[in-house]
C-alpha cells in the first residue's frame, strides 16, 4: 500500500467523493442489478431495494447504476432496467451513507441540461451522494434509435461535458451546439457542494491529455497488473504534468465468490472466479499500483447474493473500507 503521507490528497468535492476516494486508499462498491442473472440480459430486480439497503448497512462504500436506454441484443445486458436518474432518486430516500453512483451516463444520447439537472436534483436529495460516471457510449446500434451520429460522438461528448460544467455555475453564459446561455437564465437546484463529480469512463472519443485534466477523475477497466499499473502511472503524469491536483482511479470487476476462501481464481468474464483469500489479495495488489475504488459486479454470482454480499462484508471489507464524510 502506498504511504498516504507523501501522496497528495484529492481536491474535495462532495460527501460521496470525499469518502470514497482517498489517496493510497481503495474502497469497495457494488454493481446494480445486485442479483445473479448469468443465463440472460434482463434481471429479475428481485429484493433490490432491501439489496439496495443492505449494502448501504454493510458498510460498502458506493452503488453503481448503468445507463442502458435499449436492450441491445449485442451488448448482452440490460443492466438495472430502470432509467439511472429515476432509479437515483428511489435509492437517494431509501438510503443514508451510501454513494450513489452512475457508470456511466452516455452523454450523447441526452441533451445535457437534462442530465445537469436530473444529476443535480439527485445529489441535492441524497445529501451530496452522487458520483456522475460520464461516456461517449459504445452501443452503435441505440444512436439511430435517437436520431443522432455515432461518429462524432466524440465531439458531442465534449460540448455536452462543457454545458454541464457551466450549468453548475450562477446564471451561467455559453455559446453551445446544444443551446445557449445567456445569462439570463438559471438551473436549480446547484450541486451540493457547488459542482458534480464527473469521472470520464475510458476514452469517451478524446485524447489522454483532455481526460487527465478534465476529469475529476478516470473509471477503466481490469486489466493484467503490470499493464494496469502502467495506464494508471500514465495517467497521473498527464495529471503532474498540467499541474493539476491528483485525482482518483476506479475500476470494474466482474467475481463469483466461492464458499471455500481458500478456493483459487478461474478466469470468467472481465473479472474472475475464486475464495474470498485470492480477491483480497488481489485487492491489495491493485491498491498498490494506485486504484482508489473498485465496483463489484455479481452478475456471474452463483451463491446466493445477499449470503454473498455478506461474505465480502465479513471477510474482505474489513481491510477495504470507508468512513462517512459529513
Amino acid at each position: 500500500m502506498p504511504d498516504e503521507g507523501r501522496l497528495p490528497g484529492f481536491a474535495p468535492l462532495n460527501r460521496a467523493y470525499n469518502a470514497v476516494f482517498r489517496p493510497g486508499r481503495l474502497t469497495l462498491g457494488l454493481v446494480v442489478p445486485l442479483e445473479g442473472y448469468p443465463a440472460g440480459p434482463v434481471p429479475a430486480m428481485t429484493r433490490h431495494v432491501e439489496r439496495a439497503k443492505l449494502a448501504d448497512e454493510l458498510g460498502f462504500a458506493a452503488l453503481w447504476l448503468r445507463d442502458v436506454p435499449f436492450n441491445v441484443p449485442s451488448f448482452g445486458d440490460a443492466g438495472q432496467v430502470f432509467d439511472p436518474f429515476v432509479y437515483l432518486g428511489l435509492l437517494a430516500g431509501g438510503t443514508r451513507n451510501i454513494a450513489l453512483g452512475v457508470a456511466s451516463i452516455v452523454l450523447p444520447l441526452r441533451h445535457p441540461a437534462h442530465v445537469a439537472k436530473a444529476a443535480a436534483s439527485a445529489d441535492v436529495l441524497s445529501g451530496g451522494r452522487l458520483l456522475l460516471g460520464v461516456a461517449s457510449g459504445d452501443r452503435p446500434e441505440e444512436y439511430p434509435a435517437l436520431n443522432t451520429s455515432f461518429d462524432d460522438r466524440g465531439t458531442r461528448f465534449r460540448e455536452s461535458y462543457r454545458y454541464i460544467r457551466a450549468m453548475a455555475e450562477d446564471r451561467p453564459r455559453l455559446d453551445s451546439p446544444y443551446g445557449r446561455l445567456d445569462g439570463t437564465i438559471d438551473m436549480l437546484p446547484k450541486p451540493a457542494a457547488g459542482r458534480l463529480p464527473m469521472l470520464i469512463t475510458a476514452g469517451s472519443q478524446q485524447s489522454p491529455d483532455w481526460v487527465a485534466r478534465q476529469g475529476d477523475g478516470w473509471m477503466t477497466y481490469p486489466r493484467a497488473a503490470a499493464a494496469q499499473g502502467r495506464v494508471v502511472a500514465e495517467y497521473r503524469c498527464r495529471i503532474a504534468e498540467a499541474g493539476l491536483p491528483d485525482k482518483p482511479v476506479m475500476q470494474s470487476l466482474y467475481i463469483d465468490l466461492l464458499d471455500r476462501p481458500e478456493a483459487p481464481p478461474r478466469p470468467i468474464h472481465l473479472g474472475f472466479q475464486s475464495g474470498s483469500d485470492y480477491l483480497r489479495r488481489y485487492l491489495q495488489e491493485i491498491r498498490a499500483l494506485g486504484i482508489n475504488h473498485v465496483a463489484l459486479n455479481l452478475r456471474f454470482n452463483g451463491a446466493d447474493i445477499e449470503a454473498t454480499m455478506k461474505r465480502l462484508a465479513e471477510e474482505v471489507l474489513p481491510e477495504f473500507h470507508t468512513e462517512d464524510c459529513p
